[in-house]
């Protein structure tokens, strides 16, 4: 019988209850075993026989293994020192901390404590993401030259979530949306040479980034742009990429959110989409141009899983790395820095 990892998990907004709890629930090999909420008790609405804690500590005892942090931001740094010291693995939710400094910190404690770290970094098991990973890997569109993702929606007012729009680092739709963006990046085409960033705050007397593009540069001459808007009735492409033999298009974003948000039970091809929202890939095989959808490969955020659950019961590689989460913070610094000065810096 496989190891039973006992969980504990830090806040049960919308984070913990549409991306964490649905994939641990129908995992034999995880165990809800505490939920810390300050105040409510909305977790015993999904895990009606959880132990609701309201201390932090209370989630330390000897018998949990991992602990999930969905706390605000801010509290990231803190919550999961007290979990490393303590001798928890951890998964955080995106972003890890709020710059790189912490995150390094934080990486270097763990080593020490043998722990497992990691961060929540599920977009890379999007359809767009993992099918474009298999098209680079089997290089059917030649050198890439240009990448264009984008994360757009529509919302006229602020975020009802208070503390994202206070104003402080680690605020915003770059530490938001970007962290995921500068990821997606870094898994596909690895670290870049410079930036670009385009920051801006749209809505009334907004605190808190709302707008954003980010341009990565690359040696080998890729340039990769990346765009978060709050005001985007229409939305772009949300994937594009172009090589030097072709293309790869894919108009819609991943469909797994909002399936989870509706209450759809996760199982083998649950985000199976269907083959008019495929990409298009667009390109010379052979020696003849073709033009066809192509079918996407298959993805789950249930992999994050799989593999955390690996790298702590058998110690295999860890797919998303503080380290990895380090460098997405620097970037994130550096494009901050890029967007006061109006300039393109080196990383």
């Amino acid at each position: 019988m496989s190891q039973v990892l006992n969980v504990g998990i830090t806040g049960f907004g919308y984070s913990s209850h549409v991306f964490h709890v649905p994939f641990l629930k129908e995992d034999p090999r995880f165990h809800i075993a505490k939920v810390y909420e300050r105040s409510t008790d909305k977790a015993l609405a999904v895990l009606p026989n959880v132990e609701i804690v309201r201390q932090f500590d209370d989630l330390l005892s000897d018998e949990i293994d991992l602990i999930i942090i969905t706390t605000p931001n801010q509290t990231h740094y803190e919550l999961a020192k007290q979990a490393i010291l303590a001798g928890k693995h951890v998964l955080v939710e995106k972003p890890l901390v709020v710059d790189a400094q912490q995150a390094m910190e934080l990486n270097e404690l763990a080593k020490r404590q043998n722990v497992i770290l990691s961060v929540y970094q599920n977009r890379r098991w999007d359809s767009a993401i993992a099918t474009a990973k298999q098209i680079l890997a089997q290089d059917l569109l030649g050198d890439p030259v240009d990448c264009e993702i984008r994360f757009e929606r529509y919302a006229k007012g602020k975020n009802v979530k208070a503390w994202k729009e206070t104003g402080e680092k680690g605020t915003g739709l770059v530490y938001d949306l970007g962290v995921h963006l500068i990821d997606a990046s870094l898994y596909l085409f690895g670290m870049p040479s410079a930036v670009f960033a385009d920051i801006r705050y749209q809505h009334e007397g907004a605190l808190s980034d709302d707008n954003f593009t980010l341009h990565l540069y690359y040696e080998s001459g890729l340039k990769v742009a990346l765009h978060a808007s709050k005001y985007a009735r229409e939305a772009g492409k949300h994937f594009v990429l172009h090589g030097k033999l072709g293309s790869y298009v894919k108009a819609k974003p991943d469909i797994q959110e909002g399936l989870l948000a509706s209450g759809v039970i996760p199982h083998k091809n649950y985000n199976r989409e269907a083959e008019q929202d495929w990409g298009i890939l667009h390109t010379e095989i052979d020696g003849e141009v073709v033009r066809q959808p192509f079918q996407n490969t298959e993805t789950s955020y249930q992999a994050l899983y799989d593999n955390l659950y690996l790298a702590i019961t058998e110690h295999q590689p860890l797919a998303v790395t503080a380290e990895q989460a380090t460098t997405v913070l620097s970037i994130i610094e550096r494009a901050f820095e890029s967007a006061k000065l109006g300039q393109k810096l080196a990383l």
